[in-house]
């Protein structure tokens, strides 16, 4: 039997010019799922042995060591984000950590597709498709939503600011729709400026 190879979503498109932010998907990047319980001591200590970080526990947050990164989904839930290629490695060490701990661990690296948007125009382009004010001092670097984005269930990571790099989540049935959606709506001639006055499009 021969041995199960990730394929990319968007691996057929071609990447994307005229648009007013930067735009590709992440492929390298593996997911684990992660349930437990924060108030359990044994589960948080060997949760930060094996990853090398704490995991946050202040809503919609998020902490990172190295290539690792732990995403607040919820008061039991985080998604661990990883290299790919240490999925199984990291898999393998937490089940092993938390035997006997009250623990849900699973590779879910395959559920989502990430689309990374860079650019001063990425929050304004977001903006579009969600009714979330992301120019609000709410949503600075590490913060972490769910979100109901272009009529579809996602997630979204700031993963910094000036010039901002924020991260997509949508679930990988939805990357070709979601990817057409940024594409349609990303276009320098569709910018939109929160200041001054907008320029006409040529006709």
């Amino acid at each position: 039997m021969s041995d199960a190879q990730f394929e990319s979503a968007l691996q057929s498109r071609e990447k994307p010019t005229g648009l007013s932010v930067e735009l590709r998907e992440r492929t390298s990047r593996g997911m684990i799922d992660l349930r437990g319980l924060p108030d359990d001591p044994q589960f948080m200590a060997a949760v930060k042995q094996t990853l090398t970080l704490d995991l946050p526990t202040a809503p919609r947050t998020s902490t990172a060591w190295g290539d690792i990164q732990a995403l607040w989904l919820s008061t039991d839930q985080w998604l661990i984000l990883c290299p790919r290629a240490r999925t199984e490695e990291l898999l393998s060490a937490l089940r092993q950590a938390l035997q006997g701990i009250h623990s849900f661990a699973v590779d879910v690296s395959d559920m989502r597709t990430i689309i990374r948007l860079e650019g001063d125009q990425a929050r304004p382009l977001l903006l579009k498709g969600s009714s979330l004010d992301l120019l609000s001092a709410d949503y600075e670097a590490g913060t972490v939503r769910r979100l109901r984005f272009a009529e579809i269930a996602a997630l979204l990571h700031i993963v910094s600011q000036k010039p901002d790099v924020i991260d997509l989540y949508v679930f990988r049935s939805y990357a070709d729709y979601a990817w057409d959606w940024l594409l349609a709506n990303g276009r320098v001639v569709a910018e939109v400026r929160q200041f001054g006055k907008q320029a006409s499009p040529a006709v």
